[in-house]
């Protein structure tokens, strides 16, 4: 291993981790996001400008297994690029423990808590902004914690019916009712506020073979949208998946077990990873779940790449349906991360007339801005 093998990074001791971490991996030692972690919290503890505290801090957090520590040995020498040739001196692991902790007590535990915090949320910027197509088996598991604390609100829409309030409209019967207490005079007036209901949020996942990166991400998006939605508007979260047929997962969905619910899901739909008929899905929900009332009214979140291997007609046909049943129809589609992406696939063109907005869903920050949306729909 030559010092071209990897870039030298910098002395800021988050880059450095960062570019040890990512060093291992590429040798071939497994580092987990949250090893990276407590490697960076480890340094805060000690002198990170110390070779030998830097050594000891990524070798007890960075190695798990005592059979990677001769790869960690060479990486650390070429990628540390503060220590010679010769491993550091083995000083005995206590010592630097003892160390780490009278500088984390004596240094005043604010300014290492903000240290650590920062670091943290350096590390979760990271995930947020990590395409799913790019993430490593262990960045998957980390995003799929950011999913597990994702609170997803159904929209609302503005009723018919009032019920009292500090503002609004007067409500001239309680008003005049008030007026009796106070021989006539009015004195104070009643108000009535019309109610906000929540409306039904219908959500349709492209489960076919170009959609097998992000499928996995979109379908915690629905488990966290069933989870977090509100007592009164749990079920009105419909999630259906479609490759070449339509299929309902609210029931397997509706599960407390997050693993447990994409298995059940996993096992439910039979054309995953398959083909795509989005047109005849589309067709299907609307003819199938329409006069049902499912759609009325409702916002649908159609999370697909729209690369359609039917009849781009149909689509079109399909979707203007939909549009007349549905309050709003979202379509999430990864492709639209990229700033050049623009839908003039056969497929997303025909439908795109009767969509009213079209969001990416390439990373968690693309989710978290479907989840912002759809607090604010109206």
């Amino acid at each position: 291993m030559t010092s071209s093998d990897h870039d030298v990074v910098s002395d800021d001791p988050e880059a450095w981790v960062v570019g040890m971490a990512d060093a291992l991996r590429r040798a071939g030692v497994a580092v987990g996001i949250g090893q990276a972690l407590a490697c960076r919290n480890a340094l805060a503890a000690v002198d990170d400008t110390d070779a030998d505290d830097r050594y000891w801090a990524a070798r007890l957090t960075l190695v798990a297994d005592v059979a990677d520590l001769a790869v960690f040995e060479r990486v650390f020498r070429v990628v540390a690029g503060d220590v010679n040739d010769e491993s550091p001196s083995r000083r005995d692991v206590s010592a630097v423990v003892d160390a780490g902790s009278d500088r984390a007590g004596a240094g005043g535990g604010a300014d290492d808590e903000q240290v650590v915090v920062g670091a943290g949320a350096s590390v979760r910027e990271r995930l947020r902004h990590r395409r799913f197509t790019e993430a490593s088996a262990d960045e998957r598991a980390a995003i799929d914690e950011l999913f597990d604390q994702l609170r997803v609100s159904v929209p609302h829409r503005t009723s018919r019916r009032t019920r009292p309030g500090r503002a609004g409209v007067l409500d001239v019967a309680r008003t005049l009712e008030r007026a009796m207490t106070t021989d006539g005079e009015l004195v104070e007036r009643a108000w009535r506020r019309r109610m906000t209901t929540p409306r039904r949020l219908v959500v349709l996942l492209d489960v076919s073979g170009s959609m097998a990166p992000y499928a996995r991400a979109l379908l915690r998006f629905a488990i966290a949208a069933r989870r977090t939605a509100q007592r009164q508007a749990s079920r009105r979260v419909e999630v259906f998946a479609f490759g070449t047929r339509l299929t309902r997962l609210s029931d397997e969905l509706a599960r407390r077990d997050v693993d447990a619910a994409i298995a059940a899901a996993a096992q439910r739909v039979v054309d995953w990873d398959g083909g795509t008929r989005i047109g005849a899905s589309i067709d299907e929900l609307v003819r199938t779940w329409g006069p049902r009332g499912v759609l009325r009214g409702s916002v649908v979140v159609i999370c697909s790449d729209g690369l359609e291997r039917g009849d781009p007609q149909l689509l079109g046909d399909a979707t203007a349906r939909l549009a007349r049943h549905a309050h709003r129809i979202v379509w999430v589609n990864p492709l639209a991360g990229d700033e050049r992406y623009e839908p003039v696939q056969r497929g997303i063109a025909a439908a795109m007339a009767s969509v009213d907005l079209l969001l990416p869903g390439h990373d968690f920050a693309s989710i978290e801005g479907l989840v912002e949306t759809l607090r604010t729909l109206r």
